[in-house]
């Protein structure tokens, strides 16, 4: 049985950050991130509680907007507006998903493209797709530098994504094709899904299916990237892949929790430096 790596996102996202920190403190600005958050969903206000101490500990401004569930759509959409034009901002997340009586594609579309650093504005979505400068959502950015830091050069690898989401599957695609990998997106219709998934060199799993890719399904020594979190039971979280069946199997793998789930913050901060140089190197 050969060996598997562990890819420690863990480690990645901390080195990412003192980056980070020093890169913020040689600005002659202060990039600053407005978190907006509609209800009060308990596992969304850790999230961007966790998001403000982090913006605050890399030297950036942290704007929190925490609003009632039953926050009227016109409200939110010019809480939006005045955030598009503050000269302080760099960066808006609105976290979803929202309260169903408001219209999530209208808010995203809302969000001036410069300042949407979870890059899910089509217009970004286009720039993505075109091969042009833009915001990369936070995952799929994240899943991109654990490769690029695994693998090097990926050009001519057989990549293959399970799942076809705006959030992750397709973006992450896009950036596997702008590294010169053959890429395949399979889903829940695609036939032969384990045959389809053994011929990967890459293999990245985005359903939130807990543990629906079997070790059986990796080709030997392939690099594996569960973006999955999954709770299973009260304490257990598991991800889209059977960890255990792949260890032996896989060449790389990235573990959950410990995997990709830290990259995502650390990358949105990433995009918000990149948001910030731009918008402030524009001014010039």
């Amino acid at each position: 049985m050969a060996e598997t790596r562990i890819i420690d996102g863990k480690a990645f996202a901390a080195g990412l950050l003192v980056r980070m920190t020093a890169e913020v403190a040689a600005l002659a600005f202060q990039p600053g991130l407005a978190v907006v958050l509609v209800g009060i969903d308990p596992a969304s206000q850790v999230y961007v509680r966790n998001k403000a101490k982090t913006t605050v500990r890399v030297g950036m401004k942290s704007f929190e907007f925490l609003l009632p569930a039953e926050t009227p759509e016109q409200e939110l959409l010019a809480l939006i507006a005045r955030l598009n034009a503050d000269a302080e901002v760099h960066g808006i997340l609105v976290q979803l998903p929202l309260p169903g009586h408001l219209n999530t594609p209208a808010v995203i579309a809302a969000i001036d493209p410069d300042k949407d650093v979870d890059g899910l504005h089509v217009i970004n979505t286009g720039r993505l797709a075109a091969g042009l400068p833009g915001l990369v959502p936070c995952t799929p950015l994240g899943c991109l530098l654990l490769l690029r830091d695994a693998l090097g050069d990926m050009a001519g690898m057989n990549a293959v994504v399970v799942g076809r989401s705006n959030l992750v599957g397709k973006p992450v695609a896009q950036l596997l094709l702008q590294e010169n990998c053959t890429v395949t997106i399979a889903h829940s219709k695609s036939r032969d899904l384990p045959e389809i998934c053994r011929g990967a060199d890459i293999l990245v799993a985005a359903v939130g299916w807990p543990e629906m890719v079997r070790g059986g399904w990796i080709k030997p020594g392939a690099t594996v990237i569960d973006v999955g979190i999954n709770r299973v039971a009260e304490t257990k979280i598991v991800g889209d892949v059977a960890f255990a069946e792949a260890m032996g199997i896989a060449g790389r793998i990235t573990p959950v929790p410990g995997g990709v789930g830290p990259m995502t913050i650390a990358c949105l901060l990433q995009n918000t430096l990149t948001a910030a140089k731009r918008r402030e190197g524009a001014k010039k």
